[in-house]
């Protein structure tokens, strides 16, 4: 019987991120996902790397290590991500004051630029001027987040780490339960996203780590080019965790639906041509909860379309995800108290740009090595 150094649950960008960095030390590692073609966060995200975004000492540190990695991670995984930098365009909506939205900006480590309603019709074309009163702009890094994680785990399988599809039944002290097998190991580490709150109170595990159901509309390729990232700067989503997080208990009832849902209006095109439009985002207790997919296309086309009116009746497809978020806008990471060898390392609701510095932290912590930036971060 093979043990395990490590097993991480989940093969999202987050999952293969850390098993790449573990492999990597020396550990051997298994990488357990349950689906072959993933439709998870990773599968549906933005992929934008808010740099500028750092608030704080810890996270700007970490930004300053993430620029520093994404730069050479293509050639470190021999594989192109596509990353790039581009223009992020925040639009400020008609009925909100532009000075005012800017000063809510000044304590991150860039401060986007603010723009009139004719510097940002110049940025970016397909915008509809009635519906904004100016935006903010700031550089803006950008991954192919599906082709990230492939190459992350690509090169943890060429560094010696196995993988299996498979999917996690149960979180055991030495190892996890599978629909084909049981794999054991000295330390489990849940990285599944929006299903780890699940997995891990299967187990007996309570953590303070939460999920959204989002939802956006993919396009096959199309004529119509955006020169910027386009998100509101006005952000509902970061309210909706807040307020949905503040009694835990609550989302033990799988029948809650603990707020209102909300839209933050929307737009990224790839480097195929392709356009994801987004998000709805919903704070559902039940991770298998049903949402009614024609209603929310009608509402997120429509609101996207006010501010974008030539994305509204594109032809694309609805998606449902879930996205792990934290209460305080951080992951969680380390060790479960309690709990012996299993840790989480989840919650990347935002900003993705912390996964790689965090990943190799982390990795080189679990060695044994002193990390001022982990153990601050241990729950």
């Amino acid at each position: 019987m093979k043990i395990y150094d490590w097993i991480v649950v989940g093969g999202g960008i987050t999952g293969a991120a850390l098993a790449y960095e573990l492999v990597k030390t020396g550990f051997a590692v298994l990488l357990l996902e349950q689906y072959s073609t993933p439709q998870n966060a990773t599968r549906y995200s933005y992929g934008g790397l808010a740099y500028w975004s750092g608030n704080t000492p810890l996270t700007r540190l970490l930004c300053e290590e993430a620029i520093a990695r994404y730069h050479i991670l293509s050639q470190e995984l021999d594989a192109d991500i596509q990353f790039r930098e581009l223009d992020l365009l925040l639009t400020i909506s008609a009925a909100n004051d532009p000075d005012a939205t800017a000063v809510s900006y000044d304590h991150f480590a860039i401060p986007p630029r603010l723009l009139s309603v004719q510097e940002a019709c110049e940025l970016e074309p397909q915008l509809n001027r009635e519906a904004i009163s100016g935006a903010l702009t700031v550089k803006h890094g950008h991954i192919h987040p599906e082709k990230t994680a492939q190459a992350y785990i690509q090169a943890f399988e060429r560094a010696g780490g196995e993988m299996q599809i498979t999917q996690v039944l149960q979180v055991l002290q030495d190892g996890v339960k599978t629909t084909n097998a049981t794999y054991h190991s000295a330390n489990v580490v849940i990285c599944a996203g929006g299903i780890s709150r699940q997995l891990l109170k299967s187990a007996g595990v309570s953590i303070k780590l939460y999920f959204t159901h989002a939802e956006i509309i993919e396009t096959p390729p199309v004529d119509i080019k955006l020169r910027t990232l386009v998100m509101p700067a006005n952000l509902q989503r970061f309210q909706l965790e807040a307020e949905s997080t503040q009694v835990d208990e609550s989302w033990d009832e799988l029948s809650n639906n603990l707020v209102p849902p909300i839209l933050d209006a929307g737009a990224i095109q790839f480097q195929d041509g392709s356009i994801r439009i987004g998000q709805i985002s919903r704070a559902i207790a039940d991770p298998h909860a049903k949402v009614n997919s024609e209603v929310s296309e009608k509402w997120l086309r429509r609101s996207v379309g006010q501010i974008l009116p030539t994305l509204e009746n594109l032809p694309g497809t609805w998606y449902h995800c879930l996205v792990a978020f934290s209460s305080n806008q951080l992951p969680l990471i380390g060790a479960i108290p309690g709990f012996e060898g299993v840790h989480v390392f989840s919650g990347f609701s935002n900003p993705l740009v912390l996964i790689p510095p965090l990943a190799k932290r982390f990795a080189n912590f679990a060695t044994g090595n002193e990390d001022e930036i982990i153990t601050k971060m241990l729950i």
